[in-house]
This record gives C-alpha cells, structure tokens and sequence, in this order.
C-alpha cells in the first residue's frame, strides 16, 4: 500500500517539473544549466548503485530526483528567456561534482557510490543555493517543495534500514529544504533601496 506514496511522489515530482519547466518558457525561472546537469546525473547514479543492492520501492524518488532535473536541463537549451548565464565558481562546482562521479566509478562499491553521489550533488547544489539567495525571483519553489516531499516518501516506504536505502533521500530532503530557506529568506529579508 506505502508504495502508492512513492508512485505519487514520483508524479508529483514529473508535474513539479513541467511546472518549472513553463515558468522558464515564460522567463520567469533561469535555471543554473551546471546544476541541473549534475542534479540529473547523480541521483541516477544513486539509484542504479540502490538497485543493485536490493533496494525497491523507496528508489523511485530517487531515480525521480535525477530525472526530472534531466527534463529541466534539456528543457533550458530550448527556453531562450530562461538562460542564466554560468560563472567560474560554477564550472568550479561542476568539475568537483564531476569528480566525485568519477571517484565512485573508480570503487565500483555500491555504498561508496553513494557517498559519491551525495558529494556530487551536494557540490552542484552550491550554485543554486547562491543563485537563489542573490536572486530568487529567478527560482520556483515547486520543485524543492515536491523535492523534500518525494524525498521522504521514499523514506517511509523504505522496508530495511540501510545506508543505501535512506542516504540520498535523506540527503535530498536537506537539499531541497536549503534551497527553499535561501529562496524565501532573501523575500523575507529587509533590504535597503538603492
């Protein structure tokens, strides 16, 4: 029956996407192409290493949290209003990112893998966070509110308690809760006029 939650989540998390996705048609949402990519390379990664050992239900979020990002990263490339332009701190970002994937390939350890990953998508997280707190009004909300909610779903439907069971969706629970933190904070935030 737990299982209906994740194939919600994972529902969600499609229209989460679709959402972001036309509000970058319309301008509104600039995504960070080097997060997005990375976003959508490590929780498959992620997934693949939980399947392979014996993970069920509880990694669709997962393998959702990659393939949606994939959906926006490809989206970006068609949604001329929607380009933000990436910085060196970015590239930065992404080639340490790239690096913890290459890391994991070198250990082929399913756990290690995951640590990996988690690395990975943390280190391509940073230029979201700082775009989302200099700029929110280039962020939507929707992805990291369906974020923490598949994330933990695949908590609950998660039938042992293993390190690859309950790592990433941990992980993108904190993640996705960061990025909204850094998005409303700057709103709720007084500024000063210039």
């Amino acid at each position: 029956m737990l299982e209906y939650l994740v194939i919600i989540a994972a529902v969600a998390s499609t229209l989460a996407a679709l959402v972001y996705i036309r509000s970058m048609f319309t301008g509104r949402t600039k995504p960070n192409r080097v997060t997005w990519l990375m976003w959508a390379i490590a929780p498959l990664i992620a997934a693949t290493a939980a399947l392979s050992n014996g993970v069920g239900w509880a990694v669709l979020p997962v393998f959702m949290a990659g393939f949606s990002p994939l959906m926006v990263f490809t989206a970006s490339f068609f949604a001329k209003k929607a380009y933000w332009k990436p910085s060196n701190f970015d590239y930065v970002c992404g080639a340490l990112s790239g690096l913890a994937l290459f890391m994991w390939w070198l250990t082929k350890d399913p756990d290690v893998a995951i640590v990996f990953a988690i690395s990975s998508d943390a280190l391509a997280s940073i230029p979201t966070i700082t775009k989302a707190w200099s700029n929110p009004e280039t962020e939507s909300i929707w992805p990291y509110v369906v974020g923490v909610f598949a994330a933990a779903s695949s908590l609950v439907v998660a039938t042992f308690w293993t390190f690859p069971a309950y790592a990433f969706p941990s992980y993108l629970i904190i993640t996705n809760i960061l990025v909204l933190l850094a998005i409303y904070k700057r709103q709720l935030t007084p500024h000063s006029k210039n």
